[in-house]
Order: C-alpha cells, then sequence, then structure tokens
C-alpha cells in the first residue's frame, strides 16, 4: 500500500508532514510532493491548492509519478446537514460536483457527459476505517458519513446551501473532494474524502471560518495520523 494524502491548504498537511519521516519532496505543476513514510507505511503528502483543477492534476501525478494505490483528501468544508455543527467530522460515502451543469443536453446537474452517474462514490472500506479511527482519537466530536458536494465556489449564502441540500442531498459544501473522486475512480484508485466542519456555510460562514478553520483542520490531521497507521488494504 501507498497512500496519497491530499490536502488544500498548509494548515491541512502541516500536521501530517511534521509526522513523516521525509525521503524525497518532488515538485511538480507547482505543488510540493513529500514522499516517505508515516506510521510505518509508505505516503505521499501534498498540499495541491484551492479548487478542482488543482485537486484533480494532483491526484494524476499522484497516480503517473508516485503510483499510489489509495487516495485521501484532507480539510474542511462549511456543513450543509443540521447535525453536523463547527468542528464535527464527514466521511464521504460519495461526491458530486455541484457546478457542472450541462442540462441543457439532457444531463442531470452534476453529471459530467459520458460518466453514468453524477455520484463518485468512496472506497467502503476506507470510509469505514475512517469512521473508526475518527472515533478512537477524536472521541468528544460527532463524525458521520454522507454526500461531499465540491464547486468552484466559497459557500457562504443560506439561499445557495439550501439549493445544495434540496438538489444534491449533500452534508457538506467544500471546493475539491469531487474532483479528487473523479481523478481517482478514472484512475482506479480507492478514495475517501475526510471533511472538518469549519462553518455552516451561509451567512455567517465568512465569520466563522477564520476562527475555526486551523481547529478544525487539526481535528482532521489526527484522525488522518489514526487512519495511516491502523488501516491495512486488502
Amino acid at each position: 500500500m501507498k497512500i496519497g494524502i491530499i490536502g488544500a491548504m498548509e494548515t491541512e498537511v502541516s500536521v501530517l508532514k511534521e509526522a513523516m519521516k521525509v525521503d524525497t519532496v518532488i515538485t511538480k505543476a507547482g505543488m510540493n510532493f513529500y514522499e516517505g513514510m508515516l506510521h510505518g507505511t509508505p505516503a505521499v503528502v501534498v498540499q495541491c491548492g484551492i479548487g478542482k483543477v488543482n485537486s484533480a492534476m494532483c491526484v494524476q501525478i499522484l497516480a503517473d509519478l508516485f503510483h499510489v494505490t489509495h487516495v485521501m483528501n484532507t480539510g474542511v468544508a462549511g456543513s450543509l446537514n443540521a447535525d453536523l455543527d463547527i468542528g464535527d467530522i464527514l466521511v464521504s460515502e460519495k461526491a458530486i460536483q455541484h457546478d457542472l451543469d450541462v442540462t441543457a443536453l439532457g444531463y442531470a446537474l452534476g453529471q459530467i457527459p459520458g460518466i453514468e452517474s453524477r455520484e463518485f462514490k468512496a472506497d467502503a472500506e476506507m470510509a469505514e476505517a475512517a469512521v473508526a479511527a475518527c472515533r478512537r482519537v477524536n472521541t468528544d466530536l460527532n463524525v458521520v458519513k454522507g454526500c461531499v458536494v465540491s464547486g468552484d465556489q466559497f459557500i457562504s449564502s443560506a439561499e445557495v446551501k439550501e439549493h445544495l441540500i434540496k438538489e444534491f442531498h449533500g452534508d457538506c459544501a467544500e471546493m475539491e473532494g469531487a474532483s479528487i473522486a473523479q481523478a481517482a475512480v478514472l484512475n482506479r484508485i480507492p478514495f475517501v474524502v475526510i471533511r472538518a466542519i469549519s462553518d455552516k456555510a451561509d451567512g455567517s460562514a465568512e465569520m466563522d471560518y477564520p476562527s475555526f478553520e486551523s481547529q478544525a483542520a487539526e481535528h482532521c490531521a489526527k484522525m488522518v495520523l489514526e487512519f495511516v497507521k491502523t488501516f491495512h488494504a486488502n
């Protein structure tokens, strides 16, 4: 097993890099790929940058250059689920791109022409292991599995939030998970997306996000470290 771990921002990967025994650092497409051992598991940790293009490129590099066998995306998100409060954890069952619209040609909102479903399903074994890891190290946090919706926009409108809930039944909104999911699925690499809730994706988001982003990212990093320590692929 060789796991690629992606975070969009430095705060989402800094703890992981500190815990890692780094053998090499390779820069590709403006991203620094830290390759080495993480709790005895071969791993590559990388900050991909914000947005769907950056994150999809990152997965392709992990596949082509580093030949990873699994992909994990860690980071923060806005809650679309009333049961998910700031600090709680969402583990992906599926991911959808909410800003992709080819409905004029008869496709469902979020569906990519040429791909049968708009949903990219996470690896069930990885998702279960991630939930178990979170419950061991973040005992005071709520962790649930659900739907990640992604688009190239920061969601801070109650109206947009309601649209994402009604149309996609989304549990959290962010900017990278579904593109990472698409790239992983097309490369036949098992994946899971982990999101700590940093805001409520409504009118309060601009205020809450800066206050809780670092704390939420730290919760995610603890969970990822525990996952890597205990997950053994079949």
